[in-house]
């Protein structure tokens, strides 16, 4: 196996190819013209090829340094974000977290996520902004928040997903209703019935609705709530029939308040995951963070865990 650079040597090429002086390249690093000279030859005798030219008094890569720049430069900034963030770990004990969450996330799988969190960063910076999917991109997009736990589907050319879990909505009625005692529905019910759905602003509703469109049914919403416990609530009062994820009302559905039934020819996937933007690297705390979700989600019904 070859032997890899040493730090000097890079940081001295780096410095050489962007001063064009091995002069400057000393006074930048703080060290000797010699030491400087060293190192390169060194790396060139290390690597077998030629890394640096004169032309005149100035200095400048050959073809080969210009390669080897493009990758040291890239090392060095990774080694810097490493420094930062152990900065913030001493800053602010355990880092920074600041991410966006939407309404239904932050009530049925942060909590779980945060309580695992806190237990490993007990003195974390925590921000959490809770909105729908698209709000909180915008948020992203002005760098109020980091990162963005919602749907797929409608993130910005400029943004990067990282799925976590995918789930399927489903249907659920009061034990006394009509669908209840079938366990199914019929295409041609579907379209008779008017149903509790979440705001129509949502992601939630977008996607609902295209799913319905896709199979031919008409969707006819008779309540647009912004709150998925009101949803339940009114589906178990028999005001009408609910959409929500599996996840949503096992509660009530285990308690027997609820009855849960397949959306049949409407039933689409959702994904959901962590949205950045795309040239953006995960620093430990956030890793820690989206490796959590993942493990948390797995213990929600009815999805499949992205991992």
């Amino acid at each position: 196996m070859m032997e890899l650079p040493d730090l000097r040597q890079v940081r001295s090429l780096v410095a050489v190819a962007e001063t064009e002086s091995f002069t400057k390249a000393a006074e930048r690093l703080g060290v000797t013209q010699s030491a400087v000279s060293h190192s390169i030859r060194a790396l060139e005798t290390q690597l077998d090829s030629k890394l640096v030219e004169r032309a005149g008094k100035r200095v400048a890569l050959s073809q080969n340094g210009t390669i080897l720049l493009r990758r040291f430069k890239a090392a060095i900034s990774e080694l810097e974000k490493a420094q930062e963030e152990l900065g913030l770990l001493k800053r602010w004990g355990q880092g920074r977290l600041r991410v966006g969450a939407t309404h239904t996330l932050c009530t049925y799988l942060l909590p779980a996520v945060m309580q695992k969190f806190r237990e490993l960063y007990p003195r974390a910076e925590i921000h959490i902004e809770s909105g729908d999917t698209s709000e909180l991109i915008e948020s992203l997009d002005r760098s109020e928040i980091d990162l963005v736990l919602g749907m797929n589907g409608r993130e910005p050319t400029w943004a990067r997903f990282d799925p976590i879990f995918e789930d399927e909505l489903i249907f659920v009625v009061a034990p006394d209703h009509p669908w209840a005692k079938a366990g199914s529905v019929a295409a041609e019910e579907v379209g008779k019935e008017s149903f509790l759905v979440y705001a129509r602003s949502s992601e939630t509703y977008r996607f609902l609705k295209s799913s319905f469109e896709e199979a031919g049914v008409r969707l006819r919403p008779s309540l647009s709530l912004g709150d998925m416990g009101a949803i339940k609530e009114m589906a178990k009062v028999g005001v009408g029939v609910g959409i929500v994820a599996p996840w949503v009302a096992q509660n009530e559905i285990d308690d027997g308040e609820l009855v849960a039934i397949p959306l049949g020819i409407a039933t689409r996937r959702r994904s959901w995951g962590l949205v950045c933007h795309e040239g953006r690297h995960l620093n430990m705390v956030e890793e820690d963070f989206l490796r959590i979700c993942r493990n948390v989600a797995k213990t929600l019904t009815g999805v499949r865990n992205e991992d």
